[in-house]
């Protein structure tokens, strides 16, 4: 950015830095021991022992070192407050000219010191007059001059009140969002937590964590387009991955009894509150079980960290109270469609199918078969009006050319979808692990595909020489996080719970949480 772009503000900032700069003062230091955090010395002060007083035993001290960003300053001649916020929380601080160098409270701290700069301090707790508790500042360097100030509106009683609710600034300067948003801070702080009591609960059973290719030679594991790049060494066309379940697959197939991955997956669709094309997915794949296993697993284990996370099994998600205490609703998609819209589909054709959509005012195209159209049916009319945790079981064939055959109904698949607050969670099947049945299956999907279906999975030779090496039964899961992590921080955009989410370039129009993504495409699926 050029001198002359920058606003008043910032070039009175950049005149402050030159003029610390010229006493001598390192504006951009190297390290500074932090011995406290704002809520270390919250929890820890005690009036009785740490409170000074003029007595001779007027308590120990508690002495601490801290550093963190000046968010209020308040100056009263020869002493000032100022509020300071750390990776924790925020406290108050009190200096005095006398305590400081000859010079430095008048001539840096006072002129020189913005809000949003950072700082180092050391001192001690104690309690003021009006009974909060602040440190009392003996030394204190700048870290970091701030030459971009916060967009802070006003200050009263040492609360801060921003201007930052363009949704389209937040997640562009995320950066400055989590400056002033102790809420967003939290809601990632959360998110990290679920990722790792996932992650305990999965290596408490025993189930290996692998990590797989994220560029592959060929794209499969789910019905979605991919990204495409070249290898210049090679001289071959590469994809980002869109799922990680043929990969996870052949590790079964190599002798693995359970293992899983949480990795990002690449999916090029549209950009939605539920879409993000660059996504994390929990993968899970553990021999010798089935789906009906897979749904007591899921059960449990999402119970398990919403327990850890909210501390009881009940948590409010909008206006909604959602439980998720076991066991849950379990439906065939079939049954679902038919309890909320009348219609039994089970056994009809596609040009019935489409009538039937066509009467409930779903569109529907020449590229979708039978099970697209049946899907496009649930997503429509029965998946928003499942709120409390279902699993919708037994779908189509046509929809999942890689789960098993079901074991009683033709036509179905051993597969389940987890639905909660309208929306999915995961995504698990009955593996089909007959090589045969699993090229046939690829072949309809090159059959679709030929017929308009962009989504629909290609041929992967080497997968199916795996499964001709023979895999045993297998029970396989895809959870997405995202939608886990929106689902239990009450949050109702994905952009909310992923730290930089995609976004148009800063010329176009501003981001719209309203649009509808491109195909049909669940991120999850």
């Amino acid at each position: 950015m050029s001198e002359a772009q920058r606003s008043e503000q910032e070039l009175r900032r950049l005149e402050e830095l030159e003029a610390i700069e010229s006493r001598g003062v390192n504006a951009y230091p190297y390290a500074w021991e932090v011995s406290h955090h704002s809520t270390d010395v919250l929890a820890e002060f005690d009036d009785s022992v740490h409170q000074p007083s003029d007595d001779e035993d007027g308590g120990t001290p508690l002495r601490v070192s801290m550093a963190g960003r000046v968010m209020t300053k308040r100056v009263m001649g020869k002493a000032s407050f100022f509020h300071f916020q750390d990776a924790a929380g925020r406290i108050q601080a009190y200096v005095k000219r006398d305590d400081l160098p000859e010079g430095f409270y008048n001539e840096v701290f006072k002129k020189l010191l913005d809000i949003g700069d950072i700082v180092g301090i050391e001192g001690f707790a104690f309690r003021t007059r009006t009974g909060e508790i602040s440190i009392h500042v003996e030394r204190l360097e700048l870290l970091a001059k701030a030459i971009r100030p916060l967009p802070i509106e006003k200050e009263t009683e040492g609360r801060v009140f921003n201007e930052v609710s363009d949704k389209e600034f937040r997640y562009r300067q995320r950066y400055v969002d989590l400056i002033l948003h102790d809420r967003v801070r939290e809601v990632f702080v959360q998110r990290a937590r679920i990722i790792s009591s996932m992650r305990s609960f999965l290596d408490k059973r025993g189930y290996i964590e692998v990590e797989t290719p994220v560029l592959q030679p060929l794209y499969g594991g789910a019905s979605a387009r991919p990204f495409t790049t070249h290898h210049n060494a090679l001289d071959s066309t590469l994809y980002l991955r869109i799922a990680d379940e043929l990969y996870l697959k052949r590790l079964i197939v190599g002798g693995f009894e359970g293992v899983y991955e949480i990795a990002k997956d690449f999916r090029n669709e549209g950009l939605s509150r539920f879409h993000n094309p660059e996504f994390t997915m929990m993968e899970l794949y553990v021999a010798y079980k089935d789906y009906r296993w897979m749904m007591d697993l899921v059960e449990e284990m999402v119970a398990s960290i919403v327990v850890e996370l909210h501390g009881q099994t009940d948590i409010q998600v909008g206006e909604q109270t959602i439980s998720f205490a076991r066991p849950w609703k379990r439906i065939p998609i079939f049954d679902a469609i038919e309890s909320e819209t009348g219609k039994q589909l089970r056994g009809l054709d596609r040009d019935a199918l489409a009538a039937a959509a066509d009467s409930l005012g779903i569109e529907v195209d020449g590229s979708m078969g039978s099970g697209k159209i049946i899907d496009e049916i649930f997503g429509e009319c029965v998946e928003p009006k499942l709120i409390q945790p279902t699993f919708i079981t037994d779908y189509p064939i046509e929809l999942s050319p890689l789960a098993k055959k079901h074991r009683s109904e033709a036509g179905l698949v051993e597969r389940f979808e987890a639905i909660c607050n309208g929306k999915e969670l995961c995504n698990a099947f009955s593996e089909l692990n007959d090589p045969r049945d699993q090229r046939r299956r690829l072949e309809d999907q090159t059959r679709l595909r030929a017929g308009g279906d962009d989504e629909a999975m290609p041929i992967d030779e080497d997968y199916i020489r795996a499964l001709e090496y023979g895999m045993p039964p297998t029970a396989g899961l895809g959870m997405g996080i995202d939608r886990l992590t929106m689902l239990l921080t009450n949050q109702q955009s994905i952009r909310d719970v992923i730290l930089f989410p995609l976004l148009k370039p800063e010329a176009d129009d501003p981001v719209d949480d309203e649009a509808d993504p491109v195909g049909d495409t669940t991120a999850e699926d």
